[in-house]
């Protein structure tokens, strides 16, 4: 296979795995790198689902410990099922409107134009959620979660479907509005991320298997180890963040990377379609 080609899984491995769970929207960033790269094919678009997968494998790496512990009282403790329950119904929404939704969206709305401008008012909606008051948070631990507040978050993060929107961001930020604290909701997030994600590599992969051959294996291995490497690396280092951070930060990262690209495209800088 070409080596180009191969540099090119790599790096956007590293994209999906450094912005997946992040409030800043890995599919926007695949997008514009993929636009960057000349790397944005109708395989190149499977290729950007399928290393999710990695991603999800460094959630599980870092959360293994209460995901077995969860699998293991499944039979008989209540607030194992509950939890459970509370993941699936989160995940409920997000099959039902990809499903509905998912190819007209991917026809109509993946374009570098739409990321910027979703990017840009993702991040005033992160600085308003991050100045509500102290006594809005009313679910401290994933644990004291019901099942409304999973459906109420997962119908949010069907948002995420426009990219540039972040699925990471949707759930945090959504959850925080919706009484969350900010570890919870990161938390409940990264939980929700693991059906979502794994599900829609699986059906994308399945969907569009006619345009896919065994000589494509070393590509899409190079796009899953890079995936799974930079995020787990991401993720371990955003739970040490948030403990003592707010998400401002990425709310103005957001603001700022969204004018740049609008700014750059207006004036035919960069060709972010090319």
């Amino acid at each position: 296979m070409d080596t180009l080609l191969l540099i090119k899984a790599a790096v956007m491995g590293l994209v999906e795995g450094l912005t997946e769970f992040l409030p800043i929207s890995s599919t926007g960033h695949l997008i514009l790198a993929g636009s960057l790269l000349g790397f944005h094919d109708d395989k190149a678009k499977v290729f950007d689902i399928a290393i999710q997968t990695g991603a999800i494998f460094a959630v599980i790496l870092v959360y293994w410990q209460k995901i077995s512990h969860t699998v293991r009282a499944l039979p008989y403790r209540a607030d194992a099922q509950r939890f459970a329950f509370n993941v699936l119904i989160g995940f409920l929404p997000a099959v039902i409107m990809g499903l509905l939704l998912g190819k007209a969206i991917k026809v109509h709305l993946f374009t570098p134009i739409v990321v910027a401008t979703t990017f840009i008012v993702g991040g005033f909606i992160i600085l308003w959620a991050e100045r509500r008051p102290a006594s809005a948070v009313r679910i401290h631990d994933v644990e004291y979660m019901r099942g409304r507040d999973a459906l109420k978050v997962g119908l949010v993060q069907c948002l995420a479907m426009i990219p540039g929107t972040s699925r990471s961001g949707a759930t945090i930020i959504g959850g925080m509005l919706l009484g969350l604290s900010r570890k919870a909701a990161t938390d409940f997030s990264f939980y929700l991320a693991i059906p979502t994600l794994i599900g829609a590599g699986a059906y994308s992969l399945y969907k569009e298997r006619a345009l896919l051959s065994v000589a494509d294996l070393p590509l899409f291995g190079v796009g899953l180890v890079v995936s799974f490497i930079s995020a787990w690396v991401c993720v371990r280092w955003l739970l040490r963040f948030i403990a003592s951070h707010s998400f401002e930060v990425f709310a103005w990262y957001r603001i700022a990377f969204g004018l740049v690209v609008l700014v750059t495209s207006h004036f035919g800088w960069v060709n972010w379609s090319a």
